[in-house]
């Protein structure tokens, strides 16, 4: 059993690039910029839930999808958005923020 065990890692060792580290996944701190271009109505259209409606308020007030993505949540309670829709816009931010999620490209069909 220890044989086998030993047998298998070496196997791995072997078959890994010798350019990265045996077990660890190559993961990078940046986010690969996005093909297609986003603007905050196409970002709020992509969070749903409502948020869309404030797509006017939120373009004349920042005016930047980059500044919207460093925006404070008392800066959005000042505009009159609910917590609930703050809360969206903040959470689906730092997702965007970190590459982990962004909006399609094409409207979803209801």
């Amino acid at each position: 059993m220890a044989l086998r065990r030993i047998l298998s890692f070496n196997k791995r060792l072997i078959s890994t690039p010798s350019n990265s580290v045996a077990g660890f996944a190559s993961f990078s701190s940046k986010s690969n910029p996005y093909i297609v271009k986003v603007g905050i109505p196409e970002f709020l259209n992509g969070v749903g839930k409502g948020v869309e409606q404030h797509a006017e308020k939120l373009e004349s007030e920042f005016g930047d999808f980059q500044k919207l993505l460093v925006a404070r949540t008392i800066k959005l309670k000042r505009l009159g958005l609910k917590c609930q829709e703050r809360k969206l816009i903040l959470k689906y931010a730092h997702k965007y923020r970190l590459g982990l999620w962004r909006p399609r490209a094409e409207p979803v069909k209801s």
